[in-house]
């Protein structure tokens, strides 16, 4: 086992204590863990990259341990009314569908290699700002309502044009676009 998966499996890890503090408003463990996590995420990275310490379990494991802390952290922050639950809806569809269109890639014997896209990392950047805007905030007892509204907007925004970019991404995949062969009706 690498030191860098090691590290992702602490990321899991704070998932729940993430989770847990904002269940109980303890906004400051929870922005700490949050905070935490993302300092992590970076440093696993460079560690793999520097000491070429990269893996396949790594290069799987990462993206699922940031988008766990993600989704949790949306789905609380919704729940408690910190976010709007279109929102939180949206975002929560999408990776959804993400994960279905990979397994049914997979099913049908046509599996499909995930590269994010540049919409995707514009739209996991914004949606990590917003969700440690919004941790801040209640940590700090701030009130930066026009920055959350505009990074709500535009984490809405994002999150449509990044589905639909791997929705045609997908298709094109699945019908052969691309690949020498015409697409079948």
């Amino acid at each position: 086992m690498t030191i860098p998966n090691l590290i992702t499996i602490l990321r899991f890890l704070l998932v729940p204590a993430v989770v847990l503090a904002m269940l109980q408003s303890h906004w400051d463990w929870a922005f700490l863990g949050f905070v935490v996590a993302g300092i992590s995420d970076g440093v696993d990275g460079f560690i793999a990259r520097q000491f070429d310490q990269r893996s396949r379990l790594g290069a799987y494991l990462d993206p699922m341990a940031d988008k766990l802390l993600l989704v949790s952290v949306f789905v609380v922050l919704g729940i408690i009314g910190q976010l709007p639950l279109w929102l939180v809806v949206a975002v929560v569809s999408r990776d959804a569908l993400i994960i279905c269109a990979v397994v049914l890639s997979t099913v049908m014997g046509h599996p499909v290699e995930m590269k994010p896209l540049m919409v995707s990392k514009a739209n996991t950047a914004i949606q990590i700002v917003l969700a440690a805007e919004v941790l801040a905030e209640l940590t700090f007892d701030l009130d930066l309502a026009t920055v959350r509204h505009g990074l709500v907007l535009l984490s809405g925004l994002l999150t449509v044009a990044s589905a639909a970019a791997y929705l045609v991404s997908w298709l094109r995949h699945m019908s052969g676009y691309g690949e020498g062969t015409p697409p079948q009706a």
